[in-house]
C-alpha cells in the first residue's frame, strides 16, 4: 500500500465491506486492550454496508426516514450515514504517548483529511461551530464532504472520520446529517472525475506521519 508507514501502529486496510456492528465491537475491545497495554494502536480504513449511526447528541426528530439499520455508536455528534463509496477511517491511538489534548486530536484528524483532499484538487476547510469537513458544491453552495466523530476513553481514541468518495448521496436524505439542516452533502465523484478507493488510501496514508506529528503539539486555545 504505502511504504515507510510509522512503526508501532497496525495499519489495516479492508477491501471488503465490514458491517457497522462488527466494526464497533472490534473498536470497543481494541480500545480497551490499548488502554491496558495489551495491543498495538490501530488505524483502520474500511467501508460499511448502508447504516445510520447515532452519536450521543442525536435527536430523534433528525431521523427522518430510517430506511437502513440505525445503530447507537457511542461517539460524539448526532446522526450520520455510512455506506458504499464512503471511506471510513477509525483511529485508535493512545494520547498518553502524545499531547493529552482532545480538541487537538480532532483538529489534527480534520487536517489530515483536508490535506489529503487538497492532493486531489479539492479545497476543503473547517467551519467554526460545525463539526466536519466542508467544501464548495458544484452550485457554489457550502456542502459537507467529510464527517468527524470521536470518542476518547482513558485517553485512547476511537471512531474517526468518513469521507464521501462516491456514495449514493440520496441516502443522506433519511437523516438530518450531523444535525445541520441548512447545508447539503457532496462527494469527490460529484465534484470531479471518479477516484478509486485505493488512490484515496494511498494519498491518505502518505500523510500519516504528518498527522501523527501534529498530535505531539497541544492545540492552541481558540483565538490565539
Amino acid at each position: 500500500m504505502v511504504e515507510g508507514l510509522p512503526p508501532g501502529i497496525e495499519w489495516r486496510v479492508e477491501s471488503e465491506r465490514v458491517p457497522y456492528r462488527v466494526a464497533l465491537d472490534e473498536m470497543t475491545s481494541r480500545n480497551a486492550a490499548i488502554a491496558a497495554g495489551e495491543a498495538q494502536e490501530l488505524v483502520w480504513l474500511l467501508e460499511h454496508p448502508p447504516v445510520y449511526t447515532a452519536g450521543t447528541s442525536a435527536a430523534s426528530a433528525e431521523l427522518l426516514d430510517p430506511r437502513f439499520e440505525v445503530v447507537e455508536a457511542g461517539r460524539g455528534g448526532r446522526y450520520t450515514y455510512h455506506g458504499p463509496g464512503q471511506r471510513v477511517g477509525y483511529v485508535l491511538l493512545d494520547l498518553r504517548k502524545r499531547a493529552r489534548d482532545a480538541r487537538g486530536f480532532v483538529h489534527a484528524l480534520e487536517g489530515w483529511v483536508i490535506d489529503t483532499l487538497a492532493d486531489f484538487d479539492v479545497k476543503a476547510w473547517r467551519v467554526p461551530g460545525r463539526i466536519g469537513i466542508w467544501t464548495r458544491d458544484i452550485d457554489g453552495s457550502e456542502a459537507k464532504i467529510g464527517a468527524i466523530g470521536v470518542r476518547i476513553r482513558k485517553w485512547v481514541t476511537m471512531h474517526g472520520f468518513a469521507v464521501n468518495l462516491s456514495p449514493d448521496l440520496a441516502h443522506f436524505g433519511g437523516i438530518v446529517p450531523c444535525g445541520i439542516g441548512d447545508a447539503g452533502v457532496t462527494s469527490l465523484e460529484r465534484l470531479g472525475p471518479p477516484l478509486a478507493i485505493e488512490d484515496w488510501d494511498r494519498a491518505l496514508l502518505a500523510r500519516a506521519g504528518e498527522f501523527l506529528d501534529r498530535l505531539n503539539v497541544p492545540c492552541l486555545p481558540e483565538g490565539s
